[in-house]
């Protein structure tokens, strides 16, 4: 029955070799609902659904699963009695049809042990069917996209009786369109009476599709509820552990110096008409909706794409970018949206993710002066609060906060006077969010001038001293942080895009 409780963890506690990192934890998990699992990096969100998913059988505590204690010994023995995880890193083959991923590991042969493939095919589209997918079960893989792999996740889990399907920040790698679409299908399910468990960092996301949700903090269990009796800022405050004022810094003052203004910037189909300033010390807030131009006027302005018309001065004098390293040259930098893509190379070291871009700074003779690379390295990591054991760590291994202060910091070592931010905290928890507004802070005192990209309404207005607000590739207005609120921001798109219409 619907709103029934599936299954529940019950005073969980597991330890590590010097570390607890969980400690008489509960949840309970319903049916036809979507448990929003929420916590920072660190406060055992993962050590949890890999319990209850059997990835770890050495714990403390029980789970109870229909009313009955159960032990799972495997992931196999998990989903076997129904429990699913489909893990932010999607794993399947390329080459291989929808049909074939499905039923991996579990084909249907006959007795001579040849496949049946045209009843794993007629299967395939009854749960294709079942979930109002409208894919061909033939499909290679490789053709679909990243929502439709997750959505393929989903079916296979629920083709092997999944019940209760954990969902660890399955819109990550998402457009907003993909996510709307991803969470009409997560609806249409729980209508049938399947259980959700959502981990995400993107908490607006938790009110869109959340009904349930549960806290942890340091390993303990700090809150659960229904999501229609807290709001986002109250989340906040039992995630951390201190108030949505605490979250946000308040901003420095600024100088009347205009160091970076763009004047009727234009763009053939994606935008036009775009003019702006930033003065030492200020920081410029874009809002807008995700597809309204703001990253490629950021981009276009850093050289990035191209610049079809428009003037763009620094510090009153005209020059023309057309490449990145003019950019740099005029003492500019930027930290991209997709950090995985353009920030930084994971298989390499925190040193050499600094060093990359910035050869010419260390280089003399040929010769890289490697001194002068560990000390600047090592002033980083110390300065940035950057949790490795030292310079030589990969930055793929590191949590995404950490990775995204080496982004900031291979360029912090250009010392530039313009900083553009498309996006800076995303898929971050708030406690590494918060270090990073605080390093804003710091440099906006310093005197840089800093044009900052965010979906996070409230954070585009904390943070920022003016908020251009963009709309299909348009400026739809401007806010000083003292008047600008959500629902101004969100009128102004709305007029921008019925004028368009």
């Amino acid at each position: 029955m619907k709103n029934d409780v599936v299954v529940e963890l019950k005073d969980i506690r597991k330890e590590f070799p010097g570390v607890v990192a969980l400690d008489r934890v509960n949840m309970k998990i319903k049916a036809g609902r979507v448990h929003a699992l929420v916590g920072e990096n660190g406060a055992g969100k993962s050590t949890l659904m890999k319990i209850l998913s059997g990835s770890y059988g050495q714990y403390e505590g029980q789970i109870i699963l229909d009313g009955e204690v159960t032990f799972f010994r495997s992931e196999k023995d998990a989903l076997n009695k129904g429990i699913a995880i489909v893990s932010q890193e999607l794993n399947y083959a390329p080459e291989l049809t929808i049909t074939e991923h499905v039923f991996l590991g579990r084909e249907i042969t006959d007795r001579f042990g040849f496949l049946r493939k045209k009843e794993m095919i007629r299967k395939t589209k009854e749960f294709l069917s079942y979930m109002n997918l409208d894919y061909d079960p033939e499909t290679p893989m490789k053709k679909l996209s990243v929502a439709q792999r997750q959505m393929i996740e989903i079916l296979k889990a629920i083709s092997r009786n999944g019940r209760i399907i954990i969902m660890d920040e399955p819109t990550s790698a998402l457009t907003s369109v993909e996510t709307e679409i991803f969470f009409d299908k997560v609806k249409q399910l729980k209508e049938n009476g399947i259980a959700f468990v959502f981990i995400t960092h993107r908490l607006e996301e938790v009110f869109a599709i959340g009904d349930d949700y549960t806290v942890l903090r340091d390993g303990h269990h700090v809150g659960s509820g229904l999501i229609s009796e807290v709001t986002m800022d109250d989340l906040i405050t039992k995630m951390v552990g201190r108030d949505i004022e605490d979250i946000y810094p308040p901003l420095p003052g600024h100088k009347q110096d205009i160091v970076l203004e763009c004047r009727n910037l234009y763009s053939e189909g994606v935008f036009s008409d775009i003019s702006f300033y930033v003065r030492e010390g200020e920081i410029l807030g874009f809002a807008g909706m995700m597809g309204a131009g703001r990253s490629e006027i950021a981009r276009a302005v850093f050289g990035m794409d191209k610049l079809d018309k428009g003037t763009i001065l620094i510090n009153n004098k005209e020059h023309k970018i057309k490449s990145i390293q003019d950019a740099m040259k005029l003492g500019m930098a930027m930290v991209m949206e997709d950090r995985a893509a353009y920030g930084f190379v994971g298989v390499r070291s925190i040193r050499d993710n600094v060093v990359l871009p910035n050869s010419n700074l260390y280089i003399k003779n040929g010769f890289i002066q490697k001194k002068k690379v560990a000390d600047d390295v090592n002033k980083l990591i110390e300065r940035l609060s950057i949790k490795a054991p030292g310079m030589e760590t990969l930055v793929g291994t590191l949590s995404g906060g950490n990775q995204q202060k080496v982004v900031l910091g291979k360029w912090l070592v250009r010392n530039p006077k313009i900083l553009i931010l498309d996006e800076p905290t995303r898929g971050i928890d708030v406690g590494a969010k918060q270090e990073i507004y605080q390093l804003i802070i710091q440099l906006a005192k310093s005197g840089m001038a800093m044009l900052r990209i965010s979906s996070e309404m409230s954070e585009v207005i904390s943070m920022s001293h003016r908020i251009m607000v963009i709309a299909d590739g348009r400026v739809a207005g401007e806010l000083k942080k003292e008047e600008a609120t959500q629902d101004k921001i969100m009128r102004m798109i709305m007029e921008e895009g019925a004028k368009n219409a």
